[in-house]
C-alpha cells in the first residue's frame, strides 16, 4: 500500500485505527508503566523507590534526545519504519527489563524504553499523519488522540511485574509491530525541505517563523512541567488540601474521562475552527483547574475537571497547530524539535517538584504550577497576536 492508496476514508480509518493501537500500547507500556508497577519492582529488586522512578526520568531523557532523528527520519521516508522499530525497541525494554537482577540492567532496560518512546508516542504518530496527509491531517490527529486516552485504562497490568513486561513484549511483536508493518502506508523517500538550501528564501519571507517556533516550544516545555508534576505528585496535592487517601483516589479518577470528553466535543466541532483556539481554550482550562486548586476556591472535582479537560484538548493542539501555522512542508521535523525540550524537561520536572513540596510545602507548590499556567495563558495571547495573518484566513479541516 502507498501514501496515495491511503486517500480513501477506508484506509484513512485503518491507518487511524491502528495508529490508535499502536498508541494504547506504547503508552500503557512505557509512559504509564510505573503507575502500577513501581511498588511490586521496590519490594521485588529491594532497589529505592527513587531508583525505580529515576528509570522513567532516564527514559524520557532518551526520548528526548532521538525526537529531532525521528522527525528527520519520518519527514523523509514516512513513519511506517519508525514506528516498527519503536514495538522492536519497546519489546526489547520489556524482556530486558523482566530479567532485571539489579540497577545497571533495569536502566539500561529504560534506555531502551526510552528510544521506543522517542520513535512511537504522539510525536512521533501526529508527524506520521501529517507526513501522510498534510493539511488534511487535524481530523486523524483530533481522532488519534481518543484512542490514546485509553492507555492508562486498557494497559493495567493484570499479573506480576515480570510476567507483565513479557506479556507487553509479545504485544509488541505480535501486535503493534505487524500493525506498523502492514496498516501505516509504505511512502516514497524524499528530502527534508528544511535540509534543502532552496527553503531558506521561505524563512525569509516569514521573518516572524523563528520567533513563533521558539514560543510554541516554549509553550509545550511549560505545559510538559506542569504536566509531569502533576501526574505524580498529585495524591500529595490533594492531601495537602484534607482530602483523605481514597478521596483523593477517587478525585483523580475524574481527570482521565475530562481528558477523553474534551476531546470528544473537539472532534465533534469538526474541526470548523483554527487550532489555535484550541490551545488557548485548552490553556485557560488548565490554569483554571490550578487556581481553583491552589486557592481552595470552589470545589476540587470541578478544578480536576477543568484540569483534565485542558490536557486533552492541549494534546490535540500540540499536534494540529504546528501544522496549521507552518504547513505540511518540514512537519515532521519541526515536531521532533518541538518535542526534544519538552521531554527532557518533563525528565526532570518530577524531582524538582519533589524538592519544592519539601522545601516550600504542596500548597506553595500549587501556587507555583499556577503562576507558569498563567504565564502559558499569556504566551498563548502573544502568540495569537504573532499568528494573526494566519488565523485569519480559513483553517484547513481535516477528513
Amino acid at each position: 500500500m502507498t501514501a496515495g492508496d491511503a486517500e480513501s476514508p477506508g484506509d484513512r480509518r485503518r491507518v487511524i485505527a491502528a495508529l490508535g493501537a499502536i498508541q494504547i500500547l506504547a503508552w500503557g507500556s512505557s509512559y504509564y508503566l510505573l503507575a502500577i508497577l513501581a511498588g511490586p519492582i521496590v519490594r521485588d529488586t529491594g532497589l529505592s523507590y527513587g531508583w525505580v522512578i529515576a528509570g522513567v526520568s532516564l527514559g524520557l531523557l532518551v526520548a528526548g534526545a532521538v525526537s529531532i532523528r525521528v522527525g528527520r527520519t519520518i519527514e523523509a521516508q514516512g513513519g511506517r519504519r519508525v514506528l516498527a522499530a519503536s514495538a522492536m525497541l519497546l519489546a526489547a525494554g520489556l524482556l530486558t527489563m523482566a530479567a532485571a537482577p539489579a540497577l545497571p540492567v533495569y536502566l539500561a532496560a529504560w534506555l531502551l524504553l526510552g528510544a521506543g518512546m522517542g520513535a512511537g508516542l504522539y510525536d512521533a504518530a501526529f508527524s506520521t499523519l501529517g507526513r501522510l496527509y498534510g493539511t488534511g491531517a487535524r481530523g486523524a490527529i483530533t481522532r488519534l488522540t481518543l484512542w490514546g486516552g485509553f492507555a492508562s485504562t486498557v494497559c493495567w497490568p493484570l499479573s506480576a511485574w515480570r510476567g507483565a513486561c513479557l506479556a507487553y513484549a509479545g504485544l509488541h511483536l505480535a501486535v503493534t509491530l505487524p500493525l506498523g508493518l502492514l496498516a501505516i502506508p509504505r511512502e516514497g523517500r524524499r528530502v527534508p525541505p528544511v535540509d534543502r538550501p532552496e527553503a531558506k528564501p521561505v524563512e525569509v519571507k516569514q521573518p516572524k517563523r523563528g520567533a513563533m517556533v521558539w514560543l510554541l516550544a516554549a509553550l509545550l516545555t511549560t505545559a510538559g512541567i506542569i504536566a509531569a508534576i502533576w501526574s505524580v505528585h498529585l495524591i500529595t496535592l490533594l492531601q495537602a488540601r484534607g482530602v483523605g487517601m481514597a478521596s483523593a483516589v477517587a478525585l483523580g479518577a475524574l481527570v482521565g474521562p475530562a481528558q477523553v470528553g474534551a476531546r470528544v466535543v473537539e472532534m465533534a466541532s469538526g474541526g470548523r475552527h483554527h487550532p489555535i483556539w484550541t490551545l488557548a481554550a485548552a490553556a485557560v482550562l488548565i490554569a483554571a483547574g490550578l487556581v481553583l486548586l491552589a486557592s481552595g476556591v470552589g470545589a476540587l472535582a470541578v478544578a480536576l475537571v477543568a484540569y483534565g479537560a485542558g490536557n486533552g484538548i492541549w494534546s490535540i493542539a500540540r499536534g494540529t497547530l504546528p501544522l496549521a501555522l507552518f504547513g505540511p512542508r518540514g512537519y515532521a521535523v519541526l515536531m521532533g524539535r518541538l518535542a526534544m525540550p519538552s521531554l527532557i524537561a518533563q525528565a526532570v520536572a518530577p524531582s524538582v517538584g519533589a524538592g519544592l513540596i519539601q522545601r516550600f510545602g504542596a500548597v506553595t507548590t500549587m501556587g507555583m504550577l499556577s503562576v507558569l499556567a498563567l504565564v502559558n495563558v499569556a504566551g498563548v495571547a502573544a502568540l495569537w497576536v504573532m499568528a494573526r495573518p494566519r488565523v485569519s484566513g480559513a483553517a484547513p479541516r481535516g477528513v
